[in-house]
């Protein structure tokens, strides 16, 4: 049975699940919700009520969460290019990473974005200015980090780089990152590099002009 993808293509947290169906050429079917496709978005919606997306539905089963359904796939439709090492200490710190990434990359991210989108007399500076801090924080740890590292644990890659590439992505776009985070501009480029997350980017240009805060032309 076809598994089904409910997703957005512009969306980091599709993106991420996305790029693990891309690394190990899995089959499925999109179910893009959009505007144009109210039917598809009922269909999400009773799936999970809480309309938080990436969902994929296999069979009769509904699993929700990028990071739950990556590994999902890699227990029940594992590929050649697995996301979590069979070693548990291994897998440990690629989890740690996974959650870096989503907790102090994506969420400050998002809330510069979010905030973006606010109407006129509703937004938060100081809310903003907590999320700034801590994107400068998160980019000084990463760069100490990824020194004399090709990918986010260890030498293969992983679920963590699965997150890092959108959110990076996304985020020097909301939140510059500093000329001098060298290790994590790098790591930022072999993760565009990456055929599976140039994928992505590539189905996702056209929704650019969507990005609240301006999109630049260089990615």
């Amino acid at each position: 049975m076809t598994l089904k993808l409910y997703a957005h293509p512009f969306s980091s947290y599709c993106q991420k699940a996305l790029v693990a169906l891309y690394e190990n050429g899995t089959p499925f079917e999109w179910k893009l919700l959009s505007p144009e496709h109210p039917e598809t978005y009922a269909e999400f919606a009773d799936l999970w009520p809480l309309k938080r997306f990436p969902v994929l539905v296999d069979g009769q089963r509904t699993v929700t969460e990028a990071s739950t359904i990556i590994e999902y796939l890699d227990l029940h439709h594992p590929g050649p290019a697995p996301m979590l090492p069979e070693d548990r200490e291994a897998a440990l710190e690629v989890r740690n990473m996974d959650r870096f990434f989503d907790n102090y990359v994506s969420t400050p991210q998002q809330r510069i974005v979010f905030d973006a989108l606010r109407p006129e007399g509703k937004h938060d500076a100081h809310g903003v200015a907590e999320a700034r801090a801590m994107l400068d924080t998160a980019y000084a740890w990463l760069d100490r980090h990824m020194a004399g590292r090709e990918w986010a644990v260890g030498d293969r890659f992983s679920l963590a780089d699965c997150g890092a590439a959108p959110f990076l992505f996304y985020a020097d776009w909301t939140h510059a990152i500093d000329p001098r985070f060298a290790h994590v501009h790098a790591y930022r480029r072999r993760l565009l590099a990456r055929p599976s997350f140039a994928r992505a980017v590539d189905e996702a240009r056209v929704y650019r002009p969507f990005f609240p805060l301006g999109a630049p032309d260089r990615d």
